[in-house]
């Protein structure tokens, strides 16, 4: 017998034997190899069967394992239920908070005597809802949660709410020198409160020179493009001096508006045009330094629509122990419309950081709001030390001695000492 026989011979004695022991193994049930022996059934149909079997046997394994699933969930608790649709539908969202909670102790000037005050006040109260609805979309809600005063009748003194912020965020594609531009459209961030509050940081004990004097505040109905320009500072800086407009060579923010803030009902057809330009000049030598100019131009929000024209140049600097500004204000009119003389003015403001937790703070404000007139003028002084709970600027105390000298003859001074507690979240 030849080579190649012996070797196919082989392979197909294996193969009978393979076969032999497949279809043992398929018709080991001994009632059907019974059957197989007699000739009722053939060694085929009997395998049929016994597949039949076993599929049977295991659409009847995945039943139970069905009923035992259901019963699993209806065994859950209807809250546990509730949580997860509730965790479900807030997918997305952000909220924030902040507030202000301050004891006060002073006396408001005025030409016929002080008069003196000793409370606890809430003093503000930001709530803030955001959501992520595409990635190129992003929508905010801010309630501003405030006291109402001087408003007459029984709502005097009540807390109030009222909205800061409604608006729809769109972030536009990178453009050249442009980077991480994006509009925002509605009750939106005017361009110039929001930037210097990230500067200086200390909003808790007041607002920032050029709203404490009456010009102008945070938002209002309209339009605001905001762009930073040649990419970003490196993170190391932002970890440690400050993450906002941290553009590289500066930021900008421009917008078109209907003028009359946030708390106010257009009273007239004007719109206000407003705009920020911050250059960073030595992004690599003196990354803290910027220099801004706020130009507006408009009318004031009454029927009469008086002349509100604001000119404003800032100097900043940032570092990890020290932050510096000097601005000088000159303008005329206000955003109300119930002033329409020449006005300037000029503030600094210093926080030195010695230490993680503790900053001392110091302001100085001069303000003339009719240059036409003598004697007008104002001067505000403001020392303060704050203690920070955790994170710088986050959750702190801030103790505070704020007074005002009015060059007015025959006026009394403000005169105000405050403790506040900032919440953060």
């Amino acid at each position: 017998m030849s080579r190649n026989l012996q070797v196919l011979l082989f392979v197909f004695c294996v193969f009978l034997w393979l076969a032999g022991i497949s279809s043992a193994a398929d018709v080991a049930n001994p009632i059907l190899k019974k059957l197989v022996e007699k000739g009722i059934l053939t060694e085929q149909e009997a395998i049929s069967v016994v597949q039949e079997m076993i599929k049977e046997t295991e659409e009847k394994e995945k039943q139970v394992d069905e009923k035992i699933g259901k019963k699993v969930a209806e065994s859950v608790p209807a809250e546990d239920k509730d949580i997860g649709k509730l965790v479900k539908a807030l997918k997305g969202f952000k909220f924030e908070g902040l507030w202000y909670l301050s004891y006060q102790n002073g006396e408001t000037g005025n030409t016929t005597g002080g008069e003196e005050y000793n409370n606890f006040t809430l003093k503000r109260g930001y709530l803030t809802v955001k959501k992520e609805l595409v990635p190129w979309l992003k929508g905010r809600m801010t309630l501003d949660i405030t006291t109402a005063n001087n408003t007459g009748g029984n709502v005097d003194g009540s807390v109030v709410t009222r909205l800061k912020y409604l608006y729809g965020q769109i972030e536009l594609p990178e453009f050249a020198f442009f980077n991480k531009p994006f509009i925002e459209a509605g009750m939106a961030h005017m361009p110039w409160l929001t930037f210097e509050e990230y500067i200086n940081r200390y909003r808790c004990q007041d607002t920032m020179f050029i709203e404490r004097n009456g010009t102008f505040n945070s938002a209002d109905i309209g339009v605001t493009l905001v762009s930073l320009f040649g990419g970003e500072l490196s993170q190391e800086y932002q970890d440690k001096v400050n993450k906002y407009y941290a553009g590289r060579y500066g930021s900008m923010a421009v917008g078109v508006y209907n003028g009359g803030g946030y708390h106010a009902s257009e009273k007239n057809e004007n719109k206000v045009l407003e705009g920020r330009l911050t250059i960073r000049p030595l992004p690599d030598i003196i990354p803290g330094l910027q220099l801004s100019y706020f130009g507006l131009t408009g009318k004031g929000n009454t029927d009469k629509e008086p002349d509100w024209r604001v000119n404003l140049g800032f100097a900043s600097f940032e570092h990890e122990y020290i932050v510096l500004t000097a601005q000088y204000y000159d303008g005329k009119g206000n955003q109300k419309g119930d002033d329409a003389k020449d006005r300037d003015g000029y503030s600094f403001f210093i926080e030195l950081k010695p230490h993680k937790k503790f900053s001392i703070i110091g302001r100085y404000d001069y303000f003339d709001p009719n240059n036409t007139v003598k004697n007008d003028e104002n001067e505000r002084y403001i020392t303060g030390v704050a203690y920070h709970l955790d994170k710088q600027h986050n959750n702190m105390i801030l103790v505070d001695y704020d007074t005002v000298n009015y060059k007015q003859t025959n006026k009394s001074d403000d005169k105000r000492v405050q403790t506040t507690l900032q919440i953060k979240f």
